[in-house]
């Protein structure tokens, strides 16, 4: 499609010499905004993908993938049946009965609430997000009617760990002679989890469900019952299995509504990341125009001496094109490199960051997470590799244009 003179003649227009030098300053320039705009896309993107799927893998982790409650919001009795009828549902991994309730703790003259969850010590276990992620302890102490594991920062804010004492205070009261009085109780720390994010690091404590079911007095009986699946998408298809199959009246809650607004949240400031982004690259675009017209007109008079010399326009079109593109595809390519290297070590270019400047960049209580993800897509990073050539190639269509249509007579009338 493109012969040796057309790209003899646009390699020779891009090494512009000392007098041209202003035109040679802006084709660099877009080639520098083309490649750090693919760059910043490439990252922002793999960032925002990063951050969906670690907060969908360690939500679902520690939450399962459906609820199932009683529709009156009372402990759910005779739950036995019912958590071996929804195991059996092709689909389900998992079936654990929970009791959870909210709690004041103190330790070490601090105080503050959390969420106490009481599961089963084998269900604990099998939970590999909590079991492969134990700082400190172990898990075969968890058992018995005074044992608790809670998370890393939880441990630090009350001073605690493997063999202290923590101190449970529930919001159901004791009736006496002398009015309500809060129950409280004594608990041993048997274990130090660190899942990674901050919400279930700081505010939740583990007991095992015979002691959560005596504590917050629903003996028989849980609050819910957490299921997991082989596919979590397909949660509407085992909750109309759960509803053929129980009679009683039961509220199912999924993942999917009970982190709508979350994830929604997050695809609405991808998608609106992406459009700003690309603002970037849209700018430099502007900027190959600009640069390429000037240099049209700075060839004037070497574009008429090659058209008299019989060079046809198509030939001058076709090596204006392959000038301008040459910057769009080489602007690409670096900022392909240059965004997938620095997404890929993301976390690492982070700790040295805050180690050069002494601050925290990432602070955990804000974004959830404790470390920054990175998650790359071939898709994502195809769409921004395809939407800058698109650009890039329309960008030099006009100023090819206005190359092979420029008349010999008149580029040369003054010369």
């Amino acid at each position: 499609m493109f012969n040796s003179f057309e790209w003899i003649i646009a390699l020779r227009y891009l090494r512009s010499r000392r007098e041209e030098g202003f035109v040679s300053v802006i084709v660099w320039f877009s080639l520098a905004g083309i490649a750090l705009g693919v760059a910043t896309l490439i990252i922002v993107m793999s960032v925002m993908n990063g951050f969906r799927a670690e907060l969908l893998q360690r939500i679902l982790g520690l939450n399962g993938h459906m609820a199932v409650y009683s529709i009156d919001h009372k402990p759910l009795k005779e739950f036995e049946d019912l958590a071996v009828k929804i195991s059996l549902m092709v689909g389900v991994t998992r079936v654990i009965p929970t009791v959870e309730g909210q709690v004041l703790l103190s330790a070490n003259k601090v105080a503050g609430g959390a969420i106490v969850r009481g599961i089963r010590p084998a269900d604990i276990k099998a939970r590999k997000i909590i079991s492969e992620n134990i700082q400190s302890g172990t898990l075969d102490n968890f058992h018995g009617k005074n044992s608790v594991i809670v998370g890393k920062r939880l441990a630090l804010k009350f001073g605690v760990g493997p063999g202290d004492k923590l101190r449970l205070v529930s919001p159901q009261s004791n009736q006496t002679a002398f009015g309500s009085v809060p129950r409280s109780k004594i608990y041993k720390v048997t274990a130090v989890f660190d899942v990674g994010m901050f919400e279930y690091d700081s505010g939740f404590v583990f007991m095992p469900l015979e002691a959560a079911q005596i504590y917050f007095r629903s003996k028989g009986a849980v609050t819910n019952i957490e299921i997991f699946l082989s596919d979590p998408d397909q949660v509407r298809v085992i909750r109309t299995k759960i509803r053929d199959k129980e009679n009683r009246p039961l509220r199912i809650v999924d993942w999917q509504e009970a982190n709508a607004s979350f994830f929604n949240a997050i695809k609405v400031e991808r998608n609106v990341m992406f459009l700003i982004l690309t603002l970037i690259v849209l700018v430099a675009a502007f900027n190959i125009i600009s640069g390429m017209i000037m240099m049209v007109k700075d060839k004037g008079r070497d574009i008429a001496i090659l058209r008299t010399m019989g060079a046809t326009r198509g030939m001058i079109l076709r090596a204006f094109l392959i000038a301008g593109a040459s910057v769009g595809v080489f602007g690409t390519l670096a900022g392909f490199v240059l965004g997938i290297t620095f997404a890929g070590n993301i976390e690492t270019i982070r700790q040295w960051l805050q180690g050069l400047t002494g601050t925290e960049l990432f602070a955990a209580e804000i974004y959830f997470l404790s470390n920054l993800p990175s998650v790359i897509e071939i898709g994502d990073v195809a769409s921004v590799v395809a939407m800058s050539l698109g650009l890039s190639f329309l960008a030099v269509i006009y100023p090819a244009w206005r190359a092979a249509t420029l008349e010999p007579v008149e580029a040369l009338r003054y010369e």
